[in-house]
């Protein structure tokens, strides 16, 4: 086995985002160039099983090309390769080299390259969605949930532009965020769960398999079976593109959910604002020549990657377009996907140890409310005196907040002893007044709306928190 210095690799995933051993050795399970070979060889096992069911050949044929593949080594089919200039080739040839006489005749019987491939592609995709992508967002998620429970009634001024708003809470603000994940996490499994495979040979119509089945398309069908795979309704070489493009689309659209909420938290970590707080370590530096400085790296890095990955969809996009039945102009594109699938992981995992240490500052929080605290009202104000008839609500609360600027008074103060308005205020209810007296009060059903959202997504995700 080829042994390499990480240091001197050339992807980051492969030294700066792969430090973590235990992390790499989970990642090359799934996505390394050992990997994508061993799922080929899986096919090709399949293949061949159902060749035994359908009684073109002996178990003991089947038994033969199961050992090999088990003694398969990357480096061997790379250097067959080398001879070759065909990948599958290359990897059929390594099998029968391993085995009889009798038996090299029906490893990758009546299949093409890319049965084996696409095939492969799917199964991998689909295991690492189940084994790795969704319990690393599930984690997330769960951490997620707790922190809105834990604040859902910590009230924080809404911003909507940059700009301070009306009163909602962060618990409120975290549940966003709920939502989104779970939305994604259910696109994923969905997607995962919908990825197709092949083995309808060159050109789709099973032109070779037809030759020794009345019915190929049940021929196929069993060997994807065997994977755990279904066929698409129609292929030509190759799987119809749109499932794979589909799933890296959920990939990459949960991609951007972690990246605008580490913009959200690294807005909220702004000196100005100092909302929260990220973990800063003991001999953790944030400048290489300001001492004081704690910088939000965690959530930059996120937003980072996804700059980095985000991207990458539009070669998926142009990669749907294969010329007839099939062309080779997403032969080395295709080849870099799993690459998202380590940067939404890096990121991922990232997210959640920062957010596990999470430091809510509640004073911050309350001083940044009281910076605009008498204005909030100016939504409430305008919206009672509509329904109580007055015939311009929103231009006389807009003059009445210029109004409270220059004579720095509050609106509350105005509204109470302006002519015009002074009998609107006499007969709104307590609890209207309540809420113009305290603008802090003015959240709507953002704490109940919290609850609601978690638990929703409790229950659809059966996350036991």
């Amino acid at each position: 086995m080829l042994s390499r210095n990480i240091f001197a690799n050339l992807s980051p995933l492969d030294h700066r985002y792969s430090l973590n051993q235990a992390e790499y050795a989970q990642y090359s399970k799934y996505l390394s160039e050992e990997a994508k070979i061993r799922y080929q060889a899986r096919v090709e096992v399949a293949l061949v099983k159902v060749l035994v069911r359908q009684g073109i050949c002996p178990q003991a044929i089947a038994d033969q090309i199961e050992a090999a593949v088990r003694g398969l080594r990357p480096e061997e089919v790379y250097a067959e390769e080398g001879k070759t200039r065909h990948n599958i080739r290359a990897l059929v040839n390594c099998i029968q080299q391993r085995v009889s006489s009798e038996a090299r005749p029906y490893v990758h019987f009546t299949a093409t390259s890319f049965d084996i491939v696409d095939t492969a592609n799917s199964l991998c995709y689909k295991e690492v969605s189940r084994e790795l992508i969704i319990p690393t967002l599930l984690k997330l998620q769960t951490i997620l949930m707790e922190i809105a429970i834990r604040e859902k009634e910590t009230v924080q001024i809404g911003r909507t532009h940059g700009q301070h708003a009306v009163p909602i809470t962060f618990g409120f603000a975290v549940a966003e965020y709920v939502s989104r994940l779970g939305n994604r996490i259910e696109a994923i499994k969905e997607s995962s769960q919908r990825l197709k495979g092949k083995i309808a040979g060159a050109v789709g119509a099973y032109n070779a398999s037809h030759l020794f089945f009345v019915e190929p398309e049940e021929f196929e069908a069993q060997v994807l079976a065997e994977l755990g795979l279904e066929a698409a309704s129609h292929s030509t070489q190759i799987v119809e593109p749109e499932f794979l493009t589909d799933f890296f689309h959920s990939l990459i659209s949960c991609f951007g959910v972690l990246a605008s909420l580490s913009d959200d938290m690294r807005h909220l970590q702004r000196s100005e604002i100092a909302e929260i707080g990220e973990y800063f370590a003991e001999d953790q530096v944030g400048s290489s020549t300001m001492p004081h400085k704690r910088n939000p790296v965690n959530y930059e890095n996120i937003k980072s990657l996804w700059k980095q990955f985000m991207p990458r969809m539009l070669t998926l996009y142009q990669d749907q377009l294969s010329e007839h039945q099939r062309d080779l102009t997403n032969s080395a594109s295709s080849r870099f996907n799993p690459e998202i699938i380590v940067g939404l992981l890096s990121a991922a995992k990232r997210l959640s140890g920062v957010l596990q240490q999470l430091a809510v500052d509640h004073q911050s929080i309350r001083r940044n409310l009281e910076l605009n605290r008498e204005l909030i009202i100016a939504e409430p104000l305008y919206i009672l005196l509509a329904s109580y008839g007055h015939p311009d609500a929103h231009e006389v609360v807009r003059k009445l907040t210029l109004e409270a600027r220059q004579r720095k008074t509050t609106l509350r103060e105005l509204v109470q002893v302006k002519a015009e308005l002074k009998p609107y205020w006499d007969i709104f209810t307590p609890k209207q007044r309540e809420v113009l007296l305290h603008p802090e009060k003015y959240t709507g059903i953002a704490a109940e709306k919290t609850e609601r959202v978690v638990n929703y997504w409790r229950e659809q995700l059966a996350l036991n928190t």
